[in-house]
């Protein structure tokens, strides 16, 4: 029986575009005509919007990862979000009026951008019935969304998977058993103070990877037995040296080290706690495993693929990318001309240059990777040009020994007959 891979989709805005380009050289390395290797998918925030633009697609797993890759490469910020000026300002009072009167409820979802042109992109690239077929065929195992619960804080894991994957609920963490649809991924990927939150059944939701601190669990309570997990930073990728470290933060770089700390910070973490938990279970046998009442763990193979340049510094040389309302609030705030401010800037610069570096910049790291990968899922490596040439001047040099072996025996039998 196959392995069951599961495939880690993390937050990130913007940055999943990094994503797209790893998938891609993921699927250069395997076999063309694969369907989908990836049979367990988890995805959080715009890593969700990639889950499902993944999974409820048609085709081999190359043409699905071309097909995303080109609404990446297309993408822009008013493609995503409302950029006009009048726009931005409009809600910028509207939070600040609402913060200065917060004993008065809103009836609207607050948030400094308006993301209902995301909601028609969404809808035209993802074909939700297509995960019903995919389940049906036995193509996919489960699909799993997570989401922020404002009401109760729970992180709350949406999926779609086959009859036998029960619901599950642990401390702060439950997941609900649902056919997925938009409303799900603008709730995933409603990001904190700048989309407004979704509310699903009497509930509002923001954020995944607000309060998800097991984002590897959803995957492997699917059925995951091992996991293939694409970060969106590097380690590290977010310190940089500040030569004024006297001056006081800026708003953007305060945003940027929140959101940094909300989708980079927890993946690590759970990887840590997952490599301690394999490190205990493979030295013991399974007999030793029902002793310490252990018998329910497993060891999860796990291949991490990161960004190998700082994804901050990519942001800043885009920044000119921006709509100029954007550009302008930025430059007021200071995110331009400071230090440590692109990371707020690489979650929101939803511009096809940017994007399309990320995911080239995905692509290269996956390559650089390629025998590792290649060992993940136990694919030969494809036999080179220069190998084929080798082995046709063997068999030519094999060939042209035998053909002399044969002449000389025929050479000593006549001698012999002479004799």
């Amino acid at each position: 029986m196959a392995v069951k891979t599961g495939l880690i989709l993390a937050g990130g805005g913007a940055r999943a575009a990094y994503q797209v380009g790893v998938l891609r050289g993921v699927a250069a390395l395997l076999p063309p005509d694969i369907q989908q290797p990836f049979p367990i998918i988890t995805g959080t925030s715009a890593g969700a919007i990639n889950a499902l633009g993944l999974a409820g697609r048609s085709g081999s797993f190359r043409s699905r990862t071309r097909a995303l890759a080109a609404v990446w490469a297309s993408l822009d910020s008013d493609a995503v979000y409302r950029t006009d000026a009048r726009g931005v300002i409009r809600n910028a009072i509207r939070m600040l009026w609402a913060l200065l009167r917060s004993t008065h409820a809103s009836r609207k979802p607050l948030a400094l951008l308006d993301n209902s042109p995301l909601r028609q992109l969404l809808n035209d690239i993802v074909e939700f019935e297509r995960v019903d077929k995919a389940l049906a065929k036995g193509e996919l195992e489960g699909l799993g969304i997570t989401a922020m619960n404002y009401t109760n804080g729970y992180s709350t894991t949406f999926y779609q998977a086959q009859d036998h994957i029960a619901p599950w609920a642990r401390a702060h963490r439950r997941s609900v058993p649902c056919k997925l649809n938009v409303d799900h991924l603008l709730a995933s990927s409603a990001l904190p103070t700048l989309f407004p939150a979704v509310q699903l059944d009497k509930h509002f939701f923001g954020d995944g990877a607000l309060r998800q601190s097991r984002p590897l669990s959803p995957a492997i309570r699917l059925g995951a037995e091992r996991l293939f997990i694409i970060g969106v930073s590097e380690s590290g990728d977010d310190f940089e040296k500040d030569p004024h470290p006297e001056v006081a933060p800026t708003i953007p770089q305060v945003l940027g080290q929140m959101l940094n700390s909300v989708f980079l910070d927890s993946i690590q973490t759970d990887l840590e706690s997952l490599q301690r938990i394999n490190a205990l279970v493979e030295p013991l046998s399974s007999k030793q495993l029902q002793k310490t009442g252990l018998e329910a763990m497993r060891v999860i193979d796990t291949l991490v693929i990161s960004p190998s340049r700082s994804l901050s510094e990519l942001a800043r040389e885009h920044i000119s990318e921006l709509p100029r309302s954007m550009r302008w609030f930025l430059q007021k705030t200071g995110s331009i001309k400071t230090t440590g401010s692109g990371g707020a800037l690489s979650y929101i610069l939803f511009e096809p240059g940017y994007c399309q570096r990320l995911m080239q910049l995905g692509y290269d790291d996956t390559m650089a990777q390629a025998e590792a990968v290649r060992a993940f899922f136990n694919v030969a490596p494809p036999v080179t040009e220069q190998h084929k040439t080798t082995q046709t001047h063997r068999r030519s040099i094999m060939s042209s020994h035998s053909g002399l072996t044969q002449r000389w025996l025929q050479l000593i039998g006549r001698r012999r007959t002479k004799v």
